[in-house]
């Protein structure tokens, strides 16, 4: 059966994160091949440590072996597909709007992971993507700030 929980948390965290890299990269001058990189680092190396970190706490919390096993490999999947459903814009548009582009992507899959979410508990679906939206617009500002930052500072 399918449990939005298992894939709310991964999915919410690759989304948010990608358009943060790609936004404060792209803020900081970076080119295709680097954002590209650290999409795939984000996709793999962050994702490897974070689904670990899931099912050590699973196991600490005394989940059974199956339940906690399923959840760490459908957060990890679910997490590095959506890392890498980025890739796609950032290899075939031009760099002078990926960064319009991947928040686009990125928001249209956060508010359909949020409506899903939403419908699972029953609560009306509006407020809760504006709530989830705006935390996603706060973490990209600061992405695009310090990319800013950076640039200036290094350059």
């Amino acid at each position: 059966m399918f449990k939005t929980s298992r894939i709310s948390y991964g999915g919410t965290a690759a989304v948010v994160t990608s358009m943060a890299l790609i936004t404060g990269l792209h803020s900081a001058d970076a080119t295709k091949p680097i954002i590209i990189s650290a999409l795939l680092i984000a996709a793999f190396a962050d994702n490897l440590t974070d689904a670990l970190s899931i099912h050590v706490f699973q196991e600490s919390a005394q989940l059974d072996q199956k339940s906690a096993f399923i959840g760490t490999i459908t957060n990890f999947i679910t997490r590095l597909l959506l890392c890498i459903s980025f890739i796609p814009l950032i290899a075939y548009f031009p760099l002078t709007h990926i960064d319009q582009l991947s928040i686009i992507w990125g928001m249209l899959l956060l508010a359909s992971i949020t409506s899903m979410v939403a419908w699972e508990r029953k609560v009306k679906l509006l407020p809760e993507i504006i709530k989830h939206l705006l935390v996603a617009v706060a973490v990209i500002s600061a992405s695009k700030i310090i990319g800013h930052w950076i640039s200036s500072v290094i350059n």
